[in-house]
């Protein structure tokens, strides 16, 4: 999906919502887990609930992978459920050697052909550059992350001053293009967003952390947001765990609409 076709869909829907599909068997409502095929029933029915209030689904691999062969083939079907005009995300934080790299790639478009993957940049540019010799194809690198580790190296400082995270931004950013490269900034970590929308002033972000995580997207949507918007703001558990009964469905579409509405009002400031 190329950004302009990214971008039409957000102003279309009025929404850069991302839900993710980060499926833990444990927790999906009980009266599903007794079905043959309850993974790939309960996301069906998050992805018929949501599909016009977002303009993203995000599957974390890890959960499918976890469950063996059958887990890669409910991802792979999870996927091909999902509407084309949908921008689609493996989050599997991949990154190796080049030539290792290019098979992630090659199986994460076109074996499983997600619209992008997310991507660790700790080995360096040959370990990037098979991501983004797609076209049509994105890669999403860690720039910025929320969780508490993200002190342990992205937040450490160089003598210059430059925190670590800051390097891997301007680095990264010089590899590809904003039309194939977007960064993960956590949104937990609201008060370096300047900073990062500085350093990559054109480039669009996958947002993690908003939700059960604590996260403001008032917050990163008045500091981040770009003409064209810039944003994919991932909302996982506090959308498809919304419910634990039989309206889960229900429940999450009407928390998905309330981010939708959010949304919208910041854009309408654009």
């Amino acid at each position: 999906m190329t950004r302009k076709q990214l971008t039409e869909q957000i102003f279309r829907k009025r929404s850069y919502l991302c839900v993710g599909l980060d499926t833990d068997p444990e927790k999906i409502p009980n009266h599903l887990k007794g079905h043959t095929d309850a993974v790939f029933e309960f996301n069906k029915a998050i992805i018929d609930a949501t599909q016009d209030l977002c303009v993203a689904y995000k599957i974390n691999t890890a959960f499918y992978e976890a469950q063996g062969v059958k887990g890669w083939e409910v991802m792979e079907r999870t996927l091909q459920y999902i509407p084309k005009d949908i921008f689609t995300i493996a989050d599997a934080k991949r990154g190796d050697i080049g030539n290792t790299s290019s098979q992630y790639a090659r199986a994460f478009f076109e074996t499983i052909p997600f619209d992008s993957i997310t991507v660790a940049p700790y080995m360096g540019e040959d370990s990037i550059r098979p991501f983004q010799s797609y076209e049509g194809k994105w890669a999403i690198v860690l720039g910025l992350t929320s969780n508490a580790g993200a002190m342990d190296f992205e937040m450490q400082t160089f003598v210059d001053g430059d925190h670590l995270y800051e390097k891997v931004l301007s680095t990264v950013a010089g590899w590809g293009t904003p039309e194939n490269t977007m960064f993960v900034i956590g949104a937990t970590q609201a008060s370096s967003f300047r900073t990062v929308r500085a350093i990559t002033p054109h480039h669009f972000y996958l947002v993690p952390g908003v939700g059960t995580q604590g996260g403001s997207l008032k917050d990163i949507s008045e500091i981040a947001l770009i003409k064209d918007c810039g944003l994919l703001v991932n909302v996982s558990r506090a959308i498809i765990f919304a419910s634990e009964k039989e309206d889960f469905a229900a429940e999450a579409r009407a928390i998905a609409q309330q981010y939708q509405y959010e949304m919208d009002g910041y854009l309408k400031k654009l």
